[in-house]
């Protein structure tokens, strides 16, 4: 076939051999096809993918809730261990009325094993979450024994010492050491909600 004889006018596309018309057929279907592919289906693939997106992000928290559901029981009961330590804690703490004379405890603590008090000075309170530091700066002299029974006497204290800050040096006395330390004990915070409110004074009574 001489491509050169055919009257390419597309008004005598009648006349065109066949295999020119398939030809011309199949291009046109592809460029058709194609633009449809560009207009259309593309717009489509792209939200088909952020839709599958979606669904492995919601997928993934739903695992995660699921796994949070089936562990409630043990969440539950972690909590409530949690409250009754946390219960227990506060009890310890001293009341504003109990301050004064748990200074008075922990100065005899170290009277008694034989310290010498040089410092003794309550400072202001330090406002926390739910509590209150009260802390003291001490300084003492005495022996090595003596401190350790000092130390060992404050944590047995019915109410709760911590002791920071903790620096030892030598005296000039053989054998006496001087311990520059700040001793804190802790006060619950005042709250003005109810539920607080309520949960104190049950804790008052028991």
């Amino acid at each position: 076939m001489n491509l050169s004889e055919i009257n390419w006018d597309p008004n005598a596309a009648g006349t065109w051999p066949l295999p020119v018309k398939a030809t011309i057929i199949l291009i046109v279907c592809g460029l058709v096809a194609g633009g449809c592919i560009y207009l259309d289906t593309l717009d489509q693939i792209t939200a088909l993918e952020t839709v599958e997106q979606k669904e492995a992000e919601l997928r993934a928290t739903f695992e995660t809730k699921q796994a949070k559901a089936a562990n409630l029981p043990d969440y539950q009961y972690q909590l409530t261990q949690i409250e009754a330590s946390l219960d227990e804690m506060i009890k310890q703490m001293p009341t504003e009325a109990e301050v004064a004379s748990l200074l008075v405890d922990i100065s005899q603590t170290g009277l008694a094993t034989g310290l010498e008090f040089k410092l003794f000075k309550p400072e202001a309170p330090v406002l926390k979450d739910f509590y209150s530091e009260l802390p003291i700066k001490i300084e003492v002299t005495g022996k090595y024994e003596e401190l350790g029974l000092f130390i060992s006497g404050l944590a047995s204290l019915p109410r709760i010492v911590t002791v920071h800050d903790v620096n030892i040096s030598p005296e000039e006395k053989d054998g006496v050491l001087k311990m520059q330390a700040t001793v804190k004990t802790y006060n619950e915070a005042a709250s003005t909600n109810p539920v607080d409110i309520a949960k104190k004074k049950k804790r008052a009574k028991q």
